[in-house]
């Protein structure tokens, strides 16, 4: 950790010719994920010819380098440096959870970059925030993943805690974070299906349970890349209770949301993904 604080410490400018660096070694040299991306871009976008989606390709390529550097950051980076390189947008909300004493669900997807969103709202929300995350085998990725998100605070939930901890912490008013536009790959996952960017697709139904059990309203995070280091996280809010029992309009909300976004911005979200397995869904029926 001393030599990833060490490093972190470098200017801008320098990070970001190692992001080039590393674009080069991972999209021309290690081919890295490629086909895997690539699968994802054509049967998302079948509108776009070649060209358009290697020109996507690549973006996300370069983005994704980033993306590795900023996390790197993240571990010294100044509170007011952050704040002027990443910006909450939606004042009126924010007054409303501010003056809140209730608990709010915050559903967030693999946008660039989510590790700073994450910081960035812990930082700036006028609530404390607690997110859930899916611990690593290497234990020197645990740490400094966890130091990154944690900069400025944050309370982290393992992914198999979260009903025990939800219910532990349910008096303390907060916002609880969840990325939720994964592949919900496990046999006990609660899984929903839909059609999203024209596939078949599985999302985790486990977080919209937990929000008809909790009756807790939902925000949804929109991450915006402005230019290179500079992000807006932009809070709208996304449904609230009542909700009536075994309802699925929260992550089917969230589904089409998610896709607004990828459609307005493709290489903005993690397609190196393999988000597009299909052992689930026979087991599911897809509207």
């Amino acid at each position: 950790m001393f030599l990833l604080r060490l490093l972190s410490r470098l200017p801008f400018w320098f990070l970001y010719l190692l992001s080039d660096f590393l674009f080069f070694l991972i999209y021309h040299v290690l081919h890295y994920r490629r086909e895997v991306v690539q699968k994802n871009l054509r049967n998302a976008f079948p509108q776009f010819d070649q060209s358009k989606l290697k020109s996507i390709e690549r973006e996300f390529y370069h983005h994704m380098s980033d993306y590795v550097v900023e996390m790197l950051k993240l571990l010294t980076i100044s509170e007011q440096e952050f704040r002027k390189r990443l910006k909450l947008i939606n004042s009126d909300l924010m007054d409303r959870i501010k003056g809140s004493h209730e608990s709010f669900f915050g559903l967030t997807s693999h946008q660039f970059n989510w590790e700073w969103a994450l910081a960035g709202t812990i930082l700036q929300a006028p609530l404390p925030l607690d997110f859930v995350y899916q611990p690593v085998k290497i234990e020197l990725f645990e740490r400094f993943s966890l130091a990154s998100r944690m900069r400025f605070g944050g309370h982290a939930i393992k992914r198999d805690e979260v009903a025990r901890e939800l219910f532990k912490r349910r008096a303390i008013p907060k916002i609880i974070g969840l990325a939720a536009d994964q592949y919900p790959g496990l046999d006990r996952d609660k899984r929903y299906a839909t059609r999203f960017l024209n596939q078949d697709t599985v999302f985790f139904d486990g977080t919209n349970q937990l929000a008809v059990l909790m009756q807790y309203p939902v925000l949804l995070f929109n991450t915006r890349r402005v230019k290179r280091g500079y992000y807006e996280v932009t809070i709208e809010l996304l449904t609230e209770p009542p909700y009536p029992k075994g309802t699925t309009q929260i992550v089917e909300k969230y589904a089409r949301k998610l896709e607004q976004a990828i459609l307005e911005n493709p290489a903005n979200w993690l397609w190196s993904h393999d988000r597009w397995k299909t052992r689930h869904l026979k087991n599911e029926a897809v509207p």
